[in-house]
């Protein structure tokens, strides 16, 4: 149900023409008031906290959808917010809203838009504090697909409500943006590979579509495998992570994202000849936030280098057993 509500929703309404607005500074009300109407944003809530009851795990449709279409609104932020703030026992709230990883002087840099988000979300001594926006955003910035970004200072700021983490870590925060930024990547780089197979069916060099070249092959075929390790990998994360945090499967969920969004965006520009670097070509829509995605909370360097820690920590006789038994934390 929520696969279907979603990919007609943002496939009817998120259009070239509104991806180019947004990314002129252009908040496309809109949509938003349509993902709202449609309860999205409160999918992994429990119904007890004001949400619509569904699973994390249910939520990685709507995440990977939002990836997959280039959704210029925090849809898989607030859907991560809503699904943390009922973890730690407080009620979901209306609205577009984030989070972000806060430093020893009160700041968070970074944040996924700041500019139209009325709630941030962080974690600070040990427990989950959310914060109105207004007042708070002291920098803006773009990322490379031209999607907001800021720095949020709380520093002195009364929070709205707090919460203890319960059984949550206290990086909970830079865990669950890995997995959602891990899910949007595995979404557009199955846009990316649609749009491949498109063009080189319809491309047509020496008599006969490229596609029907084995070098093009080839190489559509590397962008699938791309496209399906993502996937499978990012929903790992959100099923592994319904009942308790599973830094592994998280670390592993980004690790291979991000490595396949460099790799993936690499194959699709080669296959349309680079014409998709271009304004007028939608390609580009998604591959500079694949771009942009594969750094934000946490690169494939970083990811990578917790995974090899958790391994060399395990050794050679306890690496399989605790990750058999989910015992394993990178």
């Amino acid at each position: 149900m929520f696969e279907e509500t979603i990919e007609r929703l943002l496939g009817d309404m998120v259009t070239v023409e509104l991806l180019v607005a947004a990314e002129a500074g252009v908040w496309p009300e809109a949509l938003w008031q349509a993902i709202e109407e449609n309860g999205l944003t409160l999918a992994a809530a429990t119904e007890d906290r004001g949400g619509v009851g569904g699973s994390w795990h249910d939520a990685f449709v709507l995440v990977r959808a939002a990836g997959r279409h280039a959704a210029p609104v925090p849809l898989a932020e607030t859907i991560a917010v809503n699904w943390l703030l009922a973890r730690a026992g407080l009620d979901a709230i209306t609205g577009p809203a984030t989070l972000g990883t806060v430093d020893a002087d009160g700041v968070l840099h970074d944040v996924p838009w700041p500019r139209h988000a009325r709630h941030v979300l962080t974690v600070v001594e040990g427990e989950l504090l959310l914060f109105a926006t207004d007042g708070l955003v002291v920098g803006e910035s773009l990322n490379i697909a031209r999607e907001p970004r800021g720095t949020i200072r709380i520093a002195g700021a009364e929070p709205l409500c707090r919460a203890p983490l319960r059984d949550l870590p206290k990086e909970i925060v830079l865990l669950t943006g890995a997995m959602i930024r891990s899910a949007q990547i595995a979404g557009a780089l199955q846009r990316l590979l649609d749009t491949a197979i498109d063009y080189a069916n319809q491309r047509v060099q020496f008599g006969r579509p490229i596609g029907k070249f084995q070098a093009i092959q080839h190489q559509i075929a590397l962008l699938a495998e791309h496209a399906m390790l993502a996937s499978a990998t990012a929903e790992a994360a959100f099923a592994a992570n319904t009942l308790r945090p599973e830094v592994f499967a998280i670390a592993a969920a980004k690790s291979v994202a991000s490595e396949a969004a460099g790799a993936g965006a690499g194959i699709a520009h080669a296959v349309l000849g680079a014409i998709g670097f271009t304004y007028e070509h939608a390609l580009h829509f998604g591959t500079r936030r694949l771009w942009s995605w594969r750094s934000e909370f946490g690169g494939q360097t970083y990811w990578a280098g917790r995974i090899g820690t958790a391994v060399a920590q395990a050794g050679g006789q306890g690496f399989l057993p605790q990750l058999v038994d989910g015992s394993i934390a990178a």
